[in-house]
């Protein structure tokens, strides 16, 4: 009984200093400047709503941001990293911006801007993707299949996304409760109550669980690759390599180049 709460403090612990110190000593680091993608983000989804609620605002927003699985891939593929910023209309618009601002927010301070972008793309664009895989299977396959009347539906909105970041996070500062707080609470959604949301929910948790265990590996291949490159890179550069290499300097190289060309 004792260890079990010893194990369950440790483990609050960590996730206390992995999830929330961290990040606030980074943000009294960096100020507000730190939080700029996270203000950039919530600002986004404010104003694509603000814009929605009038007809031909919402008619733009269509138009720029709207993706349904029944539009060409070329097209919705364009459209979709707008769409991460387009709220679903059958949600609460500002609990939805509260946590995308709390997910921005930890994932720019603690992974940076480039990589919580690229996750935050990564989980939408999958899940968008994943639809017509779905839609292409058709009704049946064990429940994996969707009708065609799915292609139809308006899917856009951050929360992927957020659910992406959460569990990405997670994962990398290895924080249990929080992804049993996020991805199991995506499970248990989709469970309770199959729908579309629930099925891109579940793609993004799957895709963010592997990219956050591959967090900082590297790829088997990619120093064989590197050092290859290095070997076969420009010839002026591998020539100078090689007399490097048999021992005459750099100098003594330029002239011998520069003697040879001039004859």
């Amino acid at each position: 009984m004792v260890r079990a709460a010893t194990l369950v403090a440790r483990t609050l612990w960590g996730e206390w200093q992995g999830i929330v110190a961290d990040p606030v000593r980074r943000l009294r680091r960096r100020g507000l400047t730190g939080l700029s993608l996270a203000f950039l983000a919530a600002f986004g989804v404010i104003f694509f709503h603000d814009l929605a609620q009038r007809p031909a605002g919402a008619r733009l927003v269509w138009l720029v941001g709207g993706v349904t699985a029944d539009l060409p891939l070329w097209l919705a593929l364009l459209r979709t990293p707008v769409s991460l910023f387009v709220p679903a209309l059958d949600l609460p618009v500002w609990a939805g911006i509260t946590q995308l601002f709390l997910a921005f927010a930890l994932a720019e301070l603690v992974l940076g801007r480039v990589r919580t972008l690229a996750v935050a793309y990564a989980a939408t664009l999958a899940g968008t993707l994943a639809v017509r895989v779905m839609l292409a299977l058709g009704p049946g396959w064990w429940g994996l299949g969707l009708p065609s009347q799915v292609g139809r539906v308006l899917d856009t909105g951050p929360s992927a996304a957020v659910v992406g970041l959460f569990t990405y996070l997670s994962v990398v500062r290895r924080a249990p409760v929080v992804f049993a707080l996020t991805g199991g609470s995506m499970v248990w959604e989709s469970v309770a109550v199959p729908n579309l949301a629930g099925r891109e929910h579940l793609i993004a948790v799957g895709l963010a669980l592997v990219l956050g265990l591959l967090h900082g590996r590297r790829l088997p291949g990619l120093p064989r690759l590197r050092s290859r490159a290095a070997a076969t890179g420009p010839l002026p550069l591998r020539a100078r390599r090689q007399d490097e290499a048999a021992g005459a300097g750099p100098e003594t190289s330029g002239k011998v180049t520069v003697s040879g060309r001039g004859t």
